[in-house]
């Protein structure tokens, strides 16, 4: 069989062009919004020529979609941190723990904030960001399932992943009305989280030894 050719990684100096790049733009978004953002603009701040951020991004949803990336591998991290059994006595106690470090992420990245809880119509970036929470969604019931003994979940809907995306759509109102997230409409996206998920796990869940 052939041999299937896998990526290589971009040499140093090519992989230091797009940090920059991908700085610059981070900065803008965050300064000004994603109608603030564009080819040119992100290659006046980086202080390079466009022809160099074209090279590597194709345009602006490109850029977006790298930048998402990165937002969601924030977010992997995050469900990656050690969580200790001790503060653990039910499922929502693992539940508020989640929820309160992916609201960390969002009120220390304001880029996370445009990009994920602002309406853009961007179709790109919406599909990618519905692909990036159903990984999210899968590493979040792995997380649960390492702590608890799981009840048999439907296998036609990624049920931690909807629960997330309705937690997101009470912080994205939060945005719009606010234009930050507000405790109190962090608690209601928390809230929210549990009662969707509380359809589906019981309120003691066995603890995995």
């Amino acid at each position: 069989m052939p041999r299937t050719a896998t990526p290589r990684k971009p040499r140093a100096s090519s992989q230091a062009r797009i940090d920059a790049i991908l700085v610059a733009a981070r900065a803008l978004l965050a300064e000004q919004g994603i109608v603030g953002l564009s080819v040119y603009s992100v290659a006046e701040r980086a202080q390079i020529p466009p022809s160099s951020v074209y090279h590597f991004f194709a345009g602006v949803p490109a850029l977006l979609q790298a930048l998402t990336a990165e937002v969601h591998a924030a977010f992997r991290a995050c469900l990656a941190e050690p969580i200790a059994d001790d503060d653990l006595r039910t499922w929502r106690d693992l539940s508020r723990i989640v929820e309160a470090r992916m609201l960390a992420i969002y009120a220390e990245d304001a880029a996370a904030r445009q990009l994920i809880l602002t309406q853009h119509g961007l179709a790109e970036l919406v599909q990618a960001d519905r692909q990036h929470d159903l990984e999210l969604g899968r590493l979040m019931q792995a997380l649960f399932d390492r702590h608890f003994v799981l009840p048999a979940l439907p296998t036609e809907i990624e049920v931690f992943a909807l629960a997330m995306e309705l937690g997101d759509r009470v912080y994205a109102r939060s945005m719009q009305q606010h234009g930050c997230i507000t405790p109190r409409l962090a608690e209601e996206g928390r809230r929210v989280f549990d009662a969707y998920l509380g359809l589906y796990l019981p309120e003691f869940l066995p603890r995995r030894p």
